[in-house]
């Protein structure tokens, strides 16, 4: 089993890294907005999602002026035209990532949002985000001999999809940097 999961895990990564590098890159450059500017980079997951902020906030490597975006009460950071944020929900027709969004969209703070993108679903995050990035991971990946699958990574195509995004940050707040010397 573990063979079968590496070997499908390990083809999930490589299409989210071919078939979202331009969004994955645009994504970074919004971020960077925030980095480089006055405004904050905040993050939140949804569900097990929330695994992702310890990354991003908690890591050796943090995202630069990365905070969450609801305090341990539950209320939502103030927010400015100068933040950005980054989202993360399991499926892009998540009812609380979409209510989320429509909020950010409101308040006119750009933002990514990260998730499978749910082409059947009538409204998606894709529908209200400045920058999507379609995770990919609809379905479980082993198949059972009953028919049925098992072995669904959310977090861990996650914290890729988070770390494609990060270190193209990196790439972008270094070579701001360099031109700022």
């Amino acid at each position: 089993m573990l063979k079968i999961f590496t070997t499908q895990l390990t083809g999930h990564f490589n299409r989210i890294a071919q078939q979202e590098e331009l969004t994955i890159e645009d994504g970074a450059r919004l971020l960077a907005q925030a980095a480089v500017g006055d405004g904050t980079i905040y993050l939140h997951g949804f569900d097990e999602l929330k695994a992702v902020l310890a990354e991003a906030l908690l890591s050796q490597e943090p995202i630069p002026n990365g905070k969450p975006l609801f305090n341990e009460e539950g209320k939502m950071a103030e927010l400015t035209d100068a933040d950005r944020i980054l989202i993360f929900s399991r499926f892009s027709n998540d009812k609380k990532a979409l209510s989320l969004a429509k909020k950010l969209q409101t308040k006119q703070i750009p933002f990514v949002a990260v998730s499978a993108f749910m082409k059947e679903a009538e409204e998606n995050t894709s529908d209200y985000a400045d920058v999507y990035i379609d995770s990919k991971l609809k379905k479980p990946l082993i198949p059972a001999e009953d028919g049925s699958r098992y072995g669904f990574p959310a977090i861990m195509t996650a914290l890729y999809a988070y770390y494609a995004l990060r270190l193209t940050l990196k790439e972008i707040l270094d070579e701001y940097d360099e031109d700022e010397l």
